[in-house]
């Protein structure tokens, strides 16, 4: 695992870096926000993603039971079927929809949310320049 830095609070954020290992960000959890959030910060860029993105992937990826490509992608584009983003977008996952909040920017959730579940012990993450899969602990 990439080394993590921080506590994942608004004051102390968790520092990551992207599977590629290309862009450096922060993410932390906003307990107070209706629904509770993962903000996530990318140079200038704000997204948010339900918090419950954390368990709910986790689960998924516990009763597929292998490696699952992340397929990330902006939320105009298209995500490849049977990826991690298109099921954080898909109306079949636990939410019923897109886990990222904000119109606009709620693609990239297999960028960002991937090194996290790395970071809290929770799955594997391939760090390859592209083609990255993951699969839970």
């Amino acid at each position: 695992m990439s080394n993590v830095t921080g506590t994942g609070t608004k004051s102390d954020p968790w520092t990551l870096q992207t599977p590629p290992g290309t862009s450096t960000y922060t993410l932390y959890r906003d307990e107070s926000a209706s629904p509770p959030v993962l903000v996530c910060t990318v140079g200038k860029t704000v997204l948010h993603y339900d918090l419950r993105c954390i368990d709910d992937l986790h689960a998924m990826l516990k009763s597929h039971g292998d490696w699952m490509e992340l397929g990330s992608a902006d939320e105009q584009k298209e995500a490849k079927e049977g990826t991690v983003e298109a099921w954080a977008r898909s109306a079949d996952n636990p939410i019923g929809g897109w886990y990222g909040l904000k119109k606009g920017l709620r693609g990239r959730f297999a960028m960002y949310i991937p090194p996290l579940m790395e970071a809290l012990g929770l799955a594997e993450v391939e760090h390859k320049p592209r083609g990255n899969r993951m699969r839970a602990l």
